[in-house]
């Protein structure tokens, strides 16, 4: 990098599932001083390229005055565009955790659709700490993408999900080892008439529970225990179940915590909890070699992206459906059905019929059927009901 054009700021960018986050670290002080967290509605690239253009418009142009690192689920094809060094999400993770908190003992981070466990260990003879780190390998049950899904079921929206505190009085059987038995279980709760807070309060326990079973993989979680990721930072009912059920294992398995310390400061999300990947990924470049992940500049990624989309392959390379207007036209006129027109009924007039009724798991269908069995004689529809 030239002497004259000396580096200030490095970029971490963590390209998720669900998400993008990045921030802008300043070298001198290590210290954020620019971050956002969007989701990508599975549009990575251009997610990052506009989180990009945004910060170019609040620090000008950035190449060759900035280095980049990235990581995250879908950070490896845009490593080489922006010119960005790659790192390990987990050891993004761990590095920022030990950066910011290092008497951490445990983490927990949620994320779109992975969890991670980091447990900090210290070995007896030289006292140095070694993390311990376990991830979902299978499903992405216990992560936001099944929240997401669950809060559609209960019809709640993210802001009145945020409002809704624990309650460990009133819980429901939920199956959160796999996420779609989670999603059946949280559909039989609504048709049964339970409220969406409570659903939602069943769903935390379900997914705090199934985690702390099975990803921690039969560590105990040490003190103090930082909450990190999405889920964790927006919704309050998860963070006060985490305060519920991590003690409960303490207790169980006599673990020595400090009892007397507010359980909050034992188990906490601390301020930019979202980012910690994102930022671990930066302070990762602060020790490489200043020709490692030189910024390219948001240019080259909006090249890149209009080359994948001549090329085809951002939408899979295969031919399209169809060429035309007209032709669309022609294959609904070919193959669209009839339209139902019902008869026309005389009020009080007397019909002899069967009604038939399913009730599904996403819809309601309803239909009426003449004494010959025919419905286009009587009635028929088919609703979309949201659970």
């Amino acid at each position: 990098m030239d002497s004259d054009r000396q580096e200030t700021l490095i970029l971490g960018i963590d390209i998720g599932s669900t998400t993008v986050k990045a921030v802008v670290v300043d070298v001198s002080s290590r210290e954020i001083v620019w971050s956002d967290y969007q989701r990508h509605k599975t549009r990575q690239a251009d997610k990052t390229l506009e989180l990009l253009k945004a910060i170019e418009t609040r620090f000008g142009e950035l190449h060759q005055r900035a280095r980049a690192f990235v990581t995250g689920s879908g950070a490896r094809p845009l490593a080489t565009p922006l010119g960005a060094g790659f790192v390990q999400e987990v050891n993004a993770v761990a590095l920022a955790v030990e950066t910011q908190h290092p008497d951490a003992g445990s983490v927990v981070e949620l994320g779109g659709q992975d969890a991670k466990f980091i447990v900090f260990m210290v070995d007896p003879r030289s006292g140095q700490k070694l993390p311990v780190c376990s991830m979902n390998d299978k499903c992405a049950s216990g992560t936001g993408a099944t929240i997401d899904k669950c809060l559609t079921k209960i019809g709640m929206t993210a802001e009145e999900a945020s409002a809704v505190r624990f309650d460990v009085t009133k819980l429901h059987k939920v199956a959160a080892k796999c996420g779609v038995f989670a999603e059946t279980d949280i559909v039989n709760l609504v048709k049964s008439g339970i409220r969406a807070p409570k659903i939602l309060c069943s769903l935390a326990d379900a997914i705090v529970q199934q985690n702390l079973s099975v990803l921690a993989r039969g560590n105990t979680l040490r003190h103090k225990v930082l909450l990190l990721g999405g889920p964790n930072t927006y919704l309050p009912v998860l963070q006060e179940c985490w305060r519920v059920r991590v003690p409960e294992t303490w207790r169980e398995r006599r673990y020595d915590y400090p009892s007397d310390v507010p359980i909050d400061q034992l188990i906490l999300v601390p301020p930019n909890a979202q980012y910690y990947a994102a930022y671990g990924a930066a302070i990762y470049g602060l020790e490489e070699p200043q020709h490692v992940g030189r910024y390219r500049g948001c240019a080259v990624l909006e090249r890149h992206i209009a080359d994948e989309d001549r090329a085809g392959r951002r939408t899979g390379g295969g031919p399209p459906l169809i060429h035309s207007t007209e032709e669309l036209h022609e294959f609904k006129r070919t193959w669209d059905p009839p339209s139902f027109l019902p008869p026309q009924l005389i009020r009080g007039q007397t019909i002899r019929g069967v009604i038939g009724l399913d009730g599904g798991s996403t819809s309601s269908k309803a239909v009426l059927l003449d004494e010959q069995g025919e419905p286009d004689r009587l009635a028929s529809d088919w609703t979309a009901v949201p659970c």
